[in-house]
């Protein structure tokens, strides 16, 4: 898979260069717009799908490098929430984040487990139910450190969550105007080369995302 998405790769990104040069020229016809609009679209789709099935791929096999350090799950948390604050309220979706008192300390790494939420809240920004309540809980369990994540759908999901968490799959058949369908796989893979674990329940039309990761209780 690395070889042909690199071997994809290449051609597109000329593909992707001569639409920003010809979206540059003074061009009349109306209509040869709306065609480089399209192409531009359609190209940096097909770019970022190339690079979800690269990175699927690398974490479903373990081929990735993990560097565990002590992270602060609700800083964590809080700046994943800051970057999706636009998102959500241009769905009036509110966010109601609890969690307990003390630190919360898990040996986690910072960019994979940032790609964890990311995946995660961009899959609720674009498929809550909107003027909803998120809710997201962070506790302390044993040795590890439970994150979940419930929000209603806007559409009737017709699958399981195992089902929702493989390659390519979506909740319903209405999702088929953006993205891969690799976001919430990517994520469990992430989790789990993190030593965690993520499961996704649904419950008639709310929709709940289970996170584990273990805490440093050095």
């Amino acid at each position: 898979i690395t070889n042909v998405s690199h071997d994809i790769k290449t051609p597109l990104t000329s593909i992707i260069n001569y639409v920003d040069l010809l979206e540059k020229e003074e061009i009349e016809n109306e209509t040869a717009k709306e065609y480089i609009g399209v192409l531009s679209r359609q190209s940096a789709r097909l770019k970022k799908l190339i690079e979800d099935l690269l990175e699927a791929s690398k974490a479903s096999t373990g081929n990735i490098s993990v560097n565990l350090t002590q992270l602060e799950l609700g800083i964590l948390l809080s700046q994943a929430l800051g970057e999706y604050d636009e998102k959500f309220s241009n769905n009036n979706l509110q966010i109601v984040l609890n969690k307990t008192d003390d630190l919360l300390l898990v040996m986690a790494d910072n960019r994979h487990i940032w790609r964890v939420f990311d995946n995660i809240l961009n899959n609720i920004a674009k498929y809550a139910q909107p003027n909803t309540r998120v809710y997201i809980d962070a506790k302390r369990n044993g040795k590890n450190a439970e994150i979940s994540f419930r929000n209603i759908s806007k559409d009737a999901l017709n699958i399981s969550g195992d089902e929702l968490m493989e390659r390519f799959v979506r909740g319903d058949s209405s999702r088929n105007t953006e993205g891969s369908g690799l976001g919430l796989s990517i994520a469990k893979s992430l989790t789990e080369v993190q030593n965690g674990n993520m499961n996704i329940e649904i419950d008639g039309d709310l929709f709940k995302v289970h996170l584990t990761l273990p805490l440093n209780n050095d």
